[in-house]
């Protein structure tokens, strides 16, 4: 029993990945499902389609390696964090669609708790800056609106979950509501310092204690899946929120590593072990993978729109018929012609925090073509994460030294290239980039026996490629400081 099965449900499809111990994915099995947006700024996913979709590429990739489930050493859960799910317990069924942390319907109320001054003391608590992005604000706007949800949560009639709680509810049959502490800390109803749900937060965002899942570290014996799932009982012994899955499995286990995931959005972590970090640059105080009692954190700055931004080029412009022709499109022109373009599309992210932004593409001259903005795209997404390390850096006493990568987009040497010579460092690829399903599949391994001590994952990650700085540094800031005025042209706040 030497396989490890990570279920990586992520923002835009479900993926499933048989990994064998030494790392090595054994097959892979993929399938997007799709993406609802009632009006602008909402975002929402159908909490059946993501369930299905998961079991679906499990079913799959079983099937192409050719064995059982009870092959399996045991699984572990990654997934797209702060996305809000609620259903009915005694039936199962969701009460609304999933609210994707995209979303930004419930600014308003967070507006009104930033009038009421409750901003530092939630962020003092939570290591949250206070926005329609976690889901705290996203469960109470679900309660209030669907007729009788309130009551029915505080009868106990109903179940909130972030995704892992959801897949962990199917399944199980319906016999496990719980999630680990990375996930709860994105909830905004977690103490990051306590490490439990916080009274104070429940009350501040009327929330029912009732509809809350048990919480455990990242690493624990969760519980058992139904025999009829997968056909037969498999240990579920990892759940991690996708961002602190990547981390643990790039191996940054030590304070002072760094990783950036280039998925949909793009996602900075800086391992600060036990110390709880407290940013003066607008980052994101979070915890990370947990394997018993002792709390971890990093500093976390989020980008909302990365890779996604080539997905508007295919489907929105439809200047591309797939994801991995953005690289030759870019290539063919030696740079962006003066145009920059600003992905905003659900608001800004770290470390800039404007919900209320909108879009933009500058610079367009008569000579500007598809390939100019093609690669405007692209370094959109290296600008955002240089904004990133650079408040990072401002952060920290000990300097970064290194930046290692990963995420679907971290296949594109192009922009890879681009992202070193604007942070300076080197940028590093891991031979294996699927970190996010490998940091489940490990955190599994460990709860299930499989492996020893993190030193034995450590001596498994193998760089890939390393992407070294050929820019001059004045160059990098001249285009840094571009990027800045850019940002500045659509901010409203």
């Amino acid at each position: 029993m030497s396989y490890l099965l990570a279920l990586d449900q992520g923002t835009s499809s479900s993926r499933s990945i048989i990994f064998k111990k030494n790392g090595e994915i054994v097959a892979s099995a993929q399938k997007e499902f799709k993406q609802i947006f009632p009006q602008p700024g909402w975002v929402e996913h159908d909490p059946i389609e993501i369930w299905e979709s998961q079991l679906a590429t499990c079913q799959k990739v079983l099937k192409k390696v050719g064995i059982g489930a009870d092959e399996l050493a045991a699984l572990g859960i990654t997934n797209q964090r702060e996305t809000t799910i609620v259903w009915e317990r005694s039936s199962g069924k969701p009460i609304f669609n999933a609210i994707v942390w995209q979303d930004r319907r419930t600014e308003n109320r967070c507006q009104q708790l930033r009038s009421d001054g409750y901003a530092e003391v939630i962020a003092q608590k939570t290591g949250l800056v206070l926005d329609p992005y976690f889901s705290a604000t996203k469960l109470s706007w679900i309660l209030d609106t669907v007729p009788g949800a309130r009551k029915r949560a505080e009868r106990g009639e109903l179940a909130f979950g972030t995704v892992d709680s959801w897949l962990v509810w199917n399944l199980t049959a319906g016999r496990h509501h719980l999630t680990d502490v990375t996930n709860a800390s994105r909830t905004m109803l977690w103490n990051i310092h306590t490490g439990s749900w916080d009274q104070d937060l429940l009350k501040w965002f009327n929330i029912p204690r009732e509809v809350l899942p048990q919480v455990y570290p990242s690493s624990h014996l969760f519980a058992q899946t139904d025999m009829e799932i997968l056909g037969s009982s498999v240990t579920i012994g990892g759940i991690a929120g996708d961002q602190q899955s990547a981390l643990f499995g790039q191996a940054c286990f030590h304070p002072g590593m760094a990783k950036n995931t280039y998925g949909t959005g793009c996602f900075m972590l800086l391992n600060t072990g036990n110390i709880c970090p407290t940013s003066n640059n607008n980052l994101i105080s979070t915890v990370t993978c947990q394997l018993a009692e002792q709390k971890q954190y990093a500093l976390e700055g989020s980008v909302f729109i990365g890779g996604a931004v080539v997905q508007w080029l295919r489907d929105g412009l439809k200047v591309i018929r797939h994801a991995n022709e953005i690289e030759a499109l870019a290539a063919s022109v030696p740079d962006s012609g003066g145009v920059i373009l600003v992905p905003a599309f659900t608001g800004l992210g770290a470390p800039y925090w404007d919900p209320a932004a909108k879009g933009a593409i500058l610079g367009i001259s008569r000579g500007t073509s598809v390939a100019h903005i093609a690669r405007a795209a692209l370094e959109s997404i290296t600008f955002q994460s240089t904004a990133l390390l650079l408040a990072m850096a401002r952060d920290v006493v000990t300097p970064i030294t290194e930046l290692r990568v990963d995420g679907g987009a971290s296949a594109n040497n192009l922009l890879l290239q681009f992202q070193a010579d604007l942070v300076g460092i080197p940028v590093v690829r891991p031979q294996i980039t699927e970190t996010t399903a490998l940091g489940a599949a490990y955190l599994a391994g460990l709860a299930a026996g499989v492996y020893d001590s993190t030193t034995q994952l450590e001596s498994q990650w193998n760089v890939g490629r390393i992407f070294l700085p050929t820019m001059q540094r004045d160059a990098a800031q001249e285009l840094m400081y571009q990027w800045e005025i850019a940002i500045g042209r659509i901010r409203t706040s």
